[in-house]
């Protein structure tokens, strides 16, 4: 039987005003918590004890991030593919992957499976050179995974957002979102990282839409809702457990982190909208749940042409 859950209020802990915050990872060899802001094209840390706040300035949006194999390297997911990122140097690899669709389409949200795979979801290119918001007017996304020798395969085509890369606890089955169809999917999941049985498993809820998502340690998705004003807590079963309320109007993505894994991090969309106080900030929630814990990217060495460090 589940445990009741034990939730404290979203505290703003990063007040960085996102344009769209992004691909929140929990570092845990470094109790830190990375992400991204999308059309500001930056990457943040924040070092959880000390309260150090970092950022990073990219050539283009970055819109995922994931852990690799090497500590000390993060796999960053950019808009036209895929790079290698040493925070501590500041070197960036060339391109590891490059999106074949770009620049019509770009990047979207990523994570890897515990197989060491990359899962990326794309959608029509959204952003100008200048950082600004372009229509969504064409099904350009896909949903894919890619594998450390550069192997991809594309699972679902003619995505409007796709969205949302997420596991259960015992690995076999994968979630993933069409933002604007308003809809998140269940795949099941083999050992061999191959998916079978499609279903909407969860859609059409009132509150915003689906954005990025993560798993507690008993199963349920917790899914962000952009324009909803909340986080929707998902049982197992598909069915709604509840609706936990947030006070900024896009919250974007989350990961469970903190020194025993239960706070969960909540990063958020300012969405042009900074007069509204800590909209675009890093939010933090104290549960009695627990994350999963990262997937790392399976690194076979760092690319060594092309490399440069800004």
């Amino acid at each position: 039987m589940a445990a009741t859950l034990s939730l404290g209020d979203p505290v703003c802990v990063a007040d960085v005003g996102d344009i769209c915050g992004e691909g929140a990872v929990w570092h845990d060899g470094e109790q830190a918590v990375y992400w991204t802001d999308i059309n500001g094209s930056r990457v943040h840390r924040l070092t959880v004890a000390s309260g150090e706040l970092k950022t990073w300035k990219f050539p283009q949006p970055v819109t995922a991030l994931t852990l690799t194999t090497r500590p000390d390297v993060l796999l960053v997911v950019q808009n036209s593919g895929v790079i290698f990122w040493k925070p501590a140097s500041d070197t960036r690899s060339a391109p590891i992957y490059s999106l074949p669709e770009w620049p019509a389409a770009r990047c979207n949200d990523a994570r890897a499976d515990a197989n060491g795979k990359l899962w990326i979801g794309t959608m029509q290119n959204n952003i100008a050179e200048d950082g600004s918001d372009l229509p969504i007017e064409k099904t350009l996304g896909r949903f894919f995974s890619l594998d450390s020798s550069g192997r991809e395969r594309t699972w679902k085509r003619e995505l409007i957002v796709g969205n949302t890369v997420a596991w259960n606890p015992d690995g076999n089955f994968l979630y993933t979102a069409d933002s604007l169809r308003n809809q998140i999917y269940r795949f099941r999941f083999a050992a061999d990282s191959t998916l079978s049985e499609e279903c909407v498993w969860f859609g059409a809820h009132e509150r915003g839409l689906p954005d990025g998502s993560c798993v507690d340690d008993e199963g349920y998705l917790w899914n962000c809702r952009y324009g909803g004003n909340c986080i929707l807590r998902i049982a197992p079963d598909g069915t709604l457990d509840r609706i936990i309320e947030m006070p900024v109007p896009n919250p974007t993505t989350c990961t469970f982190g903190g020194s025993d894994g239960s706070t969960l991090y909540v990063t958020s969309a300012a969405a042009g909208n900074h007069s509204l106080p800590q909209n675009g900030g890093l939010f933090a929630i104290a549960t009695n749940r627990y994350g999963l814990g990262e997937n790392r990217f399976q690194l076979l060495e760092f690319p060594a042409s092309g490399v440069t460090t800004n």
